[in-house]
């Protein structure tokens, strides 16, 4: 199956909502992983998955054609999401709309990178980890963590 690529406005992302939970442990993190990976396979994506709680990375799987390749991408949205409190297509979209390239920020672009593929996750409106995707085009690999945060919520009942 070949997934259709997605089409996000600025508007868009901006109306999404925030993840923020009741409690994210590395148990948690590992359900999350789980639907994530779900998600992956039943669209049939090539994609790498980290789910993140603190500085520990709890959670990995790496999919169809993806390899260590995709780590230093995995990382460097997560850093974005982590630094700017949103998702890491968010930060790119904004940025591209505004009058200041990512490019041109003072930040360490070797770590830090503002392509779609991460969001934060909250306790309690602290973000305490992330979940992030990458081996597909960035709006891929949003709309695929998107879809995976969506079905993990639907759990919690």
């Amino acid at each position: 199956m070949t997934h259709a690529k997605p089409d996000y406005t600025l508007e868009d992302l901006e109306n999404e909502p925030r993840v923020d939970l009741e409690h994210f442990t590395k148990e948690d993190a590992f359900a999350l992983g789980t639907i994530a990976a779900g998600v992956i396979l039943e669209w049939g994506v090539s994609l790498a998955v980290d789910i993140v709680v603190g500085d520990d990375l709890v959670y990995r799987a790496k999919l169809g054609k993806t390899n260590k390749g995709n780590d230093e991408w995995l990382a460097g949205k997560a850093a974005v999401a982590t630094h700017f409190g949103e998702s890491s297509l968010l930060v790119r979209l904004r940025h591209e709309a505004g009058d200041t390239p990512f490019t041109d920020l003072d930040l360490d672009h070797d770590t830090m990178k503002a392509h779609g593929g991460s969001i934060p996750l909250r306790v309690q409106g602290e973000i305490v980890g992330t979940i992030t995707m990458s081996g597909e085009p960035d709006v891929v690999d949003h709309e695929t963590c998107t879809e995976a945060v969506t079905r993990y919520l639907a759990t919690l009942g």
